[in-house]
């Protein structure tokens, strides 16, 4: 990343570089996803737009395990995952070492497509994904890489975000969430085909807006973590204390004690422990 790329990063929380697939690279990919069309999930109506008057429509279109696909179909998203352009900025972002965490799929969108609500601001901390700049160098631990397998114009939609609001203190609006009282702090990034966007996933407010665009919206998302951070995939089957650390050893455990047994995984929610009054440590589920 040169000094113009960092400066952008850690003021938007975004960074776009453009024409990094050739026009042969993007025909590849979209003719793989073209043969798996019979595959695409399509999800429920309003699924992603939940309350929002502003975001809602169709459900939206992912078609997932682009990495499993059978031989030539999988090659174009195998050589995104370590693309050159990538791998130099993720290396800067997250630091030596950082990993791919789960992903890729491609959205599909159609014209209708319902959008997804602005989440993620960095508040309250989730070190998974948290920003931290300290001594000259910024960190991320979740970032997202999200490849434009078309064009995506100015007014038709996708992805969207709050630029800067990886350092924003205070809740977020319910307003801006929903996309219904924004408070003209929401963006839509114009993008081509060919490029690819890179954002703070977790740590910068995003989502997306309905697809009004005639042509399909296809994006594939990749999403990337720091060495230590687990944020989804295989983490959660393994993270149970009888299986990371073997029945044997926590047979006979009290809850509480069987709580700090875990193995890592970001998504657990019923780890949690506290302490009441009288010295008594419980779990505190959810």
């Amino acid at each position: 990343m040169d000094k113009r790329e960092r400066y952008f990063w850690d003021l938007t929380g975004y960074l776009i570089l453009r024409d990094i697939l050739t026009v042969d690279e993007i025909a590849a990919a979209n003719e793989a996803i073209d043969h798996h069309a019979d595959q695409i999930h399509v999800g429920k109506p309003n699924e992603g737009a939940r309350d929002s008057q502003t975001l809602r429509g169709t459900g939206q279109r992912a078609l997932h395990g682009l990495l499993e696909l059978a031989a030539p179909y999988c090659e174009p998203f195998r050589k995104m995952l370590v693309h050159p352009q990538v791998i130099m900025r993720l290396s800067v972002m997250c630091g030596a070492g950082f990993r791919f965490d789960h992903g890729p799929w491609v959205t599909d969108s159609v014209k209708g497509t319902e959008g997804l609500i602005m989440h993620g601001q960095g508040e309250p901390h989730r070190p998974f994904v948290a920003y931290h700049h300290q001594s000259n160098k910024m960190h991320c631990s979740g970032v997202t890489v999200t490849w434009q397998l078309s064009d995506i114009n100015a007014g038709e939609g996708g992805f969207s975000c709050v630029p800067g609001s990886h350092k924003s203190r205070f809740p977020m609006p319910h307003g801006v969430q929903t996309c219904d009282d924004d408070m003209g702090v929401v963006i839509q990034p114009e993008m081509k085909a060919g490029d690819v966007i890179f954002f703070m996933d977790g740590a910068q407010t995003h989502g997306t807006f309905p697809w009004r665009g005639e042509h399909h919206r296809r994006s594939v998302l990749f999403k990337y973590a720091d060495r230590t951070s687990v944020r989804a995939g295989v983490a959660r089957e393994i993270a149970p204390p009888e299986i990371y650390w073997e029945e044997e050893l926590v047979e006979g455990m009290t809850e509480a004690q069987r709580a700090v047994m875990y193995g890592p995984c970001s998504s657990l929610q019923t780890t949690k422990l506290t302490v009441d009054g009288d010295g008594t440590v419980r779990v505190e589920n959810g």
